[in-house]
């Protein structure tokens, strides 16, 4: 993508004001799509993002620039810009460029570029139809088959010159279903850091469509959820975007390292139920949120954040790091190239636990089942967060009984780590986009069923 030298030159001009770090961080991505709705191909997408960002530390300092000229003359520019707006001074740092091979854990059979858009529509419209012909009640599918392909590069004032390139599917299915008047939304969305083999050896595309038409077709008959405190049993998969989004990024250096969390100076303390066990780790394979290298080229690694109940870890990017006097820990991601790298996470899920899923919901005399999470809010300084219930049913005399829409979970982070007791053996991953200041990011979310024993839920 970019020399060797032509990358020496770069972080040497961008360090000569007295930088201690530089970085030249490089990038061409390729991501399509295929999209469809009313029966029909409504949408085919291409679309290149391709450019560089120079980013230069000095003690607690940090300034970025970038640039989509990546010839030698536009990359030096960028790196005089970086380096004019850190300051006056003079060189100090020698940089030495080794390349580095991290190796690739993610293998794939069928890259996504070398298939025609016809060969994807035709793995879509078997999703599609599925979910449009499932009951007479459904009244309207939509769907997509996204794919990228990016290839970055990472040169550092610390020896680094690596390159990586992470190929990525998802196929995307939402049905409405109308009964009685009303209209209710199911969806389901599978992804992969593989190609197109995952169509043929992980997924079958007419479940897809066909579970989110179930659950819209659930959803449409359900009456409305009561409001009120009470246990809660929540199930696996995309049940972990609660831990996520309420406690997950309250454990990023972002927050952490400038004390604005709710566990900033926690490590070592109690913060969960001792059945609680939490990770970030980026090293599964083939994972939708897993990397061989981060955006400043640290490898990846498997963190465990909570242990039984026990603060171990936090996320920490380079510059995060400084602050908190921390090493980095394969966090560090951006979006694209225009955006500053940051603390994210990658694929983070609470770990099997003992209990049944049988014993949970038996252990409920009146409660909630929320069978499948959907998108929320939250406010990591405190915690607090409100989540809405895609898929949810009443728990009455230990038995699911009836579902229910319209429920939404309210609580905070702290609060609902220390009420998890119950931790099933039925781990799940799903798959998600994860915003926040550095863009969106792919990443997977996870957990086995839990039980909380007892959090607000709004309703009726």
């Amino acid at each position: 993508m970019i020399s060797k030298d032509i990358c020496l030159k770069v972080l040497e001009a961008a360090s000569k004001t007295g930088a201690d770090y530089a970085e030249l961080f490089a990038e061409r991505t390729v991501n399509k799509s295929v999209n469809m709705l009313d029966s029909r191909i409504s949408a085919v997408n291409d679309r290149v993002i391709a450019g560089a960002s120079v980013r230069v530390f000095k003690g607690l300092r940090s300034v970025a620039c970038s640039t989509i000229d990546m010839s030698e003359e536009g990359l030096l520019k960028c790196a005089k810009k970086a380096a004019d707006a850190l300051g006056e001074g003079t060189a100090e740092i020698s940089i030495v460029l080794r390349e580095r091979l991290f190796g690739d854990i993610h293998p794939v059979k069928v890259v996504p570029s070398g298939v025609g858009m016809g060969e994807k529509a035709e793995i879509l419209k078997r999703a599609y139809f599925a979910a449009k012909d499932y009951d007479p009640k459904i009244v309207q599918a939509t769907g997509s088959l996204l794919d990228g392909d990016r290839k970055i590069l990472i040169a550092t004032s610390e020896g680094i010159f690596a390159e990586d390139r992470q190929i990525r599917t998802r196929l995307s299915i939402s049905a409405v279903a109308e009964q009685n008047g009303e209209r209710q939304t199911g969806s389901c969305s599978p992804g992969t850091r593989k190609g197109l083999e995952f169509y043929s050896e992980d997924v079958v595309p007419e479940n897809v469509g066909r579970e989110a038409a179930r659950q819209a077709l659930v959803m449409a008959g359900a009456g409305y959820c009561p409001a009120g405190v009470m246990p809660v049993v929540i199930g696996n998969g995309f049940g972990g975007v609660i831990f996520h989004e309420a406690c997950g990024h309250s454990l990023e250096a972002s927050s952490v390292a400038y004390g604005v969390s709710q566990f900033a100076g926690k490590l070592g303390q109690q913060i969960a139920n001792e059945k609680v066990t939490a990770l970030d780790d980026g090293t599964i394979p083939n994972a939708w949120g897993s990397i061989n290298i981060d955006d400043e080229g640290t490898p990846s690694h498997r963190n465990v954040l909570i242990e039984n109940g026990i603060l171990k870890s936090y996320m920490i990017d380079k510059f995060g790091g400084r602050r908190m006097g921390m090493a980095p820990t394969g966090n560090a991601r951006r979006e694209n190239y225009s955006y500053v790298t940051t603390s994210r996470m990658t694929n983070t899920f609470i770990a099997a636990g003992t209990d049944t899923e049988e014993d949970m919901i038996a252990s409920v005399d009146y409660g909630l089942y929320a069978k499948s999470m959907g998108g929320g809010s939250v406010n990591p300084v405190t915690g607090g967060f409100n989540f809405a219930v895609n898929e949810g049913y009443m728990i009455r005399n230990g038995k699911v009984a009836e579902p229910v829409r319209g429920a939404s979970l309210v609580g905070t982070g702290s609060e609902i780590l220390m009420k998890i007791d119950m931790v099933g053996s039925n781990l799940l991953r799903a798959q998600g986009m994860c915003g926040s200041s550095s863009g969106s990011v792919p990443t997977d979310v996870g957990q086995p069923m839990i039980r909380v024993s007892s959090i607000t839920v709004g309703g009726r």
